[in-house]
């Protein structure tokens, strides 16, 4: 942590003076609402709850199926032969299983899908940011993770939306 700050601070003390002849400036992005508020994240949400909707509910049916074959189980297990009960035990630890294997693939399968999403929308909102930043003659942009207080002045999160808006209006 001491080196981000002393990085920070070694950054500030060597753009200090070009700031004071107005040779630089300084641009502040609230990253976090970016990622909140954009279109395009939007978007990116509404396709991967599309794309695993289905998955979701056949694990969800499944699941339900299981718990009444357990319940079946504890019901009835008097009245079955012995038998009968050890091939419903067996094929609820087979189902079980399955499930269990079917969970974790679509844990997998999702948190690859949204990771790539994620990286594709940072793609876009730092090439957002750098377009509009070298637009505006900003000689450094900096997040809310290293920023204690940034004035309003700075802050050109809305014109990273507002660009992005634009952007996914136009398909982009």
């Amino acid at each position: 942590m001491s080196r981000i700050i002393t990085g920070l601070v070694l950054v500030l003390v060597l753009i200090m003076p070009g700031l004071a002849l107005g040779a630089g400036s300084i641009a502040f992005v609230n990253i976090n609402r970016v990622m909140d508020q954009s279109p395009q994240a939007e978007a990116s949400l509404s396709a991967l709850e599309e794309e695993f909707a289905p998955r979701d509910a056949e694990l969800v049916a499944e699941r339900d199926a299981l718990r009444r074959l357990q319940q079946r189980l504890e019901r009835d297990t008097d009245i079955m032969g012995s038998e009968e009960r050890l091939e419903l035990e067996r094929e609820f630890r087979n189902r079980s299983r399955e499930f269990k294997r079917s969970q974790d693939m679509f844990q997998e399968d999702l948190n690859v899908r949204r990771n790539d999403e994620l990286a594709r929308l940072q793609r876009l909102v730092h090439n957002v940011i750098l377009e509009i930043a070298k637009e505006q003659g900003v000689d450094l942009v900096v997040t809310e993770r290293t920023v204690l207080f940034a004035s309003d002045r700075i802050d050109i999160t809305s014109k990273v939306l507002d660009e992005l808006r634009r952007q996914h209006r136009n398909g982009g």
